[in-house]
């Protein structure tokens, strides 16, 4: 079941994306501001966004960029132009002004869902860049050979790169495709990873978060 994350304070409009997406067969993930929401994240990873801008605290914007690699589709009153073509070059995958029709709005997240053309396929991290693709990651020294698992820790990583990743995380979303870590080599495979970065000229990417998992070094 696909999981979509409603950030919107306003609970009527909350409580009717909520009912629509259920009804569609969509987990559902709600959170009511902006911290909230990074709180959510900081535990879970939606499938999609549904992102209101005008959120107390923490404004929709500065979310944003905390998205990275999840496909995010803001909602908002803002009809201006100028605002969205900033938001979609920093990240956003769509852009519907409020009010909305239902059916428009599930479409595109249809659209979304099964890898639409405005889907990120390109990561970046400092010096790093992985294009999802290709399945290829680069550093100034160019093109660094991982191995499956490695490319899949890596890329986890590089979609929430400012949280941390516990292990447990980890090995739920790599499992289908690396069934060969498991927890007692996911330190290994780390360490290996860690050094073909080192080697690449990319440095100490990744940290360790002692008892809890890895993040990506700030």
């Amino acid at each position: 079941m696909k999981r979509i994350a409603i950030i919107d304070d306003d609970v009527y409009i909350g409580d009717m994306l909520d009912e629509l997406l259920r009804r569609e067969g969509y987990g559902v993930l709600r959170a009511y501001s902006g911290t909230e929401a990074l709180l959510l994240l900081s535990g879970q990873r939606p499938d999609l966004v549904l992102l209101d801008l005008m959120l107390p605290g923490l404004g929709g914007e500065e979310v944003l960029p905390h998205l990275a690699g999840i496909p995010t589709i803001v909602l908002s009153a803002r009809a201006d132009v100028g605002d969205k073509v900033r938001l979609l070059l920093g990240g956003a995958a769509d852009y519907l002004t409020k009010p909305f029709d239902t059916r428009e709005l599930l479409a595109r997240i249809a659209v979304q869902l099964r890898g639409g053309p405005a889907a990120p396929q390109l990561l970046r991290y400092k010096g790093l860049s992985m294009d999802t693709a290709a399945r290829t990651v680069a550093a100034e020294g160019g093109i660094i050979r991982l191995t499956r698992t490695e490319y899949a820790i890596l890329k986890l990583l590089m979609q929430n790169p400012r949280q941390v990743v516990t292990k447990s995380q980890l090995l739920d979303h790599i499992s289908a495709d690396t069934p060969d870590c498991v927890e007692g080599s996911l330190k290994v495979h780390v360490s290996n990873l860690r050094k073909k970065l080192r080697d690449a000229g990319a440095g100490d990417c990744i940290e360790s978060v002692w008892g809890i998992g890895f993040k990506l070094a700030e």
